[in-house]
């Protein structure tokens, strides 16, 4: 009886730990925030130390591979930092004041039975396609500034020359939160198109797909601009375009069959998280926060730790293999067939 006790207080110790409910409560609020910094630790270290544990790889194919991984990381949060703080304030707003921005009928209609607008599945999912869908808006920069960064990570950490051209670019992103936002939030929420969407997929797994999503967008745009760069060494896009491919391309299947394979014991861990948080006032948002972080972080560890290994050793392979050349594109090039 005394080690079930015992059991039962290290347990409960999880679900009432206040970094983790802060930790829910922000990818509540900011998912697309929250993914771009759970991408930014593990990419500083879990992913470069991945890439450099791969056997028998060329030691530049590696160098070039995690110097993309950092200026993506960096890429993607400072971009996802300016675009989606002003959303968030917006919705913050919505949520606790929705007579202000809503209509009368949006509002009975999102509730949908519920006693709070926040509590309904329609309203959160409708909400996730801003707090969600800012990463994949920002997937295409992400991936051009990850390229135009590039050079100067390979300078900065691993002491390459200096680029004969260098392109200064110094992105500033500003954005104030006000009325006109979340009024403008509110007449999306206001027309019947979004209002049906909602409620059709409300239970569906809108998070897992809008994460992968963003990746796909994000690799195939990398890949494009990787190819046409005047930047990037020739003899290393090859690797670099398959590594991004193959690693991209595997973590979202495995991602996908982690998350069926953990459906059931996430389902047990909300309602048991549930029961002993039941007096939280911010019980809806936590768990709104455990629906979106699960994505983020299966789709984070399986990218940034485990898939690198396999990617970058397939990526070399397929390097030194010339019935996989790729043919490039540069800028020069284009401009002369234009």
């Amino acid at each position: 009886m005394k080690v079930n006790s015992i059991r039962d207080i290290s347990f409960k110790s999880i679900y009432t730990n206040n970094a983790l409910k802060r930790g829910l409560e922000f990818a509540a609020d900011n998912g697309a925030l929250f993914a771009a910094t759970t991408t930014l630790l593990l990419s500083a270290g879990a992913r470069p130390a991945a890439i450099w544990l791969a056997p028998h790889t060329d030691k530049e194919n590696k160098k070039v591979a995690c110097a993309k991984s950092i200026s993506s990381s960096a890429a993607g949060y400072l971009l996802t930092l300016g675009v989606s703080s002003p959303f968030t304030n917006a919705i913050k707003k919505i949520d606790e004041n929705p007579q202000n921005y809503l209509k009368p009928s949006t509002i009975k209609f999102l509730k949908n039975g519920n006693e709070k607008l926040y509590q309904s599945k329609s309203y959160t999912l409708a909400t996730q396609l801003f707090k969600l869908g800012l990463g994949l808006i920002v997937a295409m920069p992400k991936a051009i500034l990850t390229c135009a960064g590039m050079p100067f990570v390979m300078q900065k950490v691993f002491h390459k020359p200096k680029p004969q051209k260098q392109q200064n670019e110094n992105p500033s992103f500003k954005g104030k939160s006000g009325e006109k936002l979340a009024q403008g939030v509110g007449k999306i929420l206001d027309t019947k198109c979004m209002q049906k969407f909602s409620d059709r997929f409300k239970d569906s797994n809108f998070p897992m797909h809008i994460v992968a999503a963003t990746d796909a967008l994000t690799t195939a745009t990398f890949i494009h601009e990787t190819n046409r760069s005047d930047k990037i060494e020739e003899r290393r896009k090859k690797a670099l375009i398959y590594n991004a491919g193959i690693s991209t391309g595997l973590s979202i299947i495995s991602s996908y069959i982690l998350d069926k394979l953990t459906e059931k014991p996430t389902q047990k861990f909300i309602e048991k998280f549930k029961k002993v948080n039941i007096n939280d006032k911010n019980l809806d948002k936590q768990v709104e926060g455990i629906k979106i972080a699960k994505p983020i972080l299966l789709v984070g560890c399986v990218y940034y730790m485990l898939i690198p290994f396999i990617s970058t050793f397939l990526a070399d392979i397929a390097d030194h293999n010339p019935k996989l050349d790729i043919p490039h594109k540069s800028r020069k090039n284009l401009k002369r067939e234009v």
